[in-house]
């Protein structure tokens, strides 16, 4: 598919896939684009720039850097690659899907289960906040049905 030219869109911002109408959240993919860029960048940045700094101020326990330093590049990815979706949103949709994916991942495998067995650690709380509003974010943004359309 082709990304329609906004210019030209009704004031309802729908294309048209696989002949039906699909309205597309152009506000939504920006507002998510945006939060990634200043969470997850600001976030990954802080831990790349000084990992002591950003563990002691999230009440982390030390772990091993190499696999901690993983993550935050892939959040630093996650916000550059953002900072495209800005000027064209349609393109990067599967930059907000990736991230929406794995978030939930993690709450199903990792959070979860956490809280059944009752050793979730209290510091996880603000992680699962942020991770909690970057899903509910992402599945209002995301136009699924243009997503999802045969080309």
């Amino acid at each position: 598919m082709v990304e329609p030219d906004q210019s030209t869109l009704s004031p309802k911002n729908v294309v048209v896939a696989e002949g039906k109408t699909v309205k597309i959240h152009y506000n939504w993919l920006r507002i998510m684009y945006a939060y990634t860029i200043v969470v997850a960048g600001g976030i990954g940045l802080l831990y790349l720039i000084s990992p002591g700094t950003f563990m002691s101020l999230c009440g982390f326990p030390s772990e091993e850097p190499i696999f901690a330093g993983v993550a935050a590049s892939v959040w630093v990815a996650f916000a550059l690659l953002a900072i495209l979706g800005l000027w064209s949103p349609l393109k990067f949709v599967p930059v907000l899907l990736m991230q929406l994916t794995y978030k939930l991942i993690w709450f199903i495998a990792v959070i979860i289960p956490g809280v059944i067995g009752g050793n979730l650690p209290s510091y996880s709380f603000p992680m699962v906040v942020i991770f909690a509003t970057f899903i509910i974010g992402d599945l209002i943004a995301i136009p699924f049905n243009y997503v999802f359309a045969k080309d």
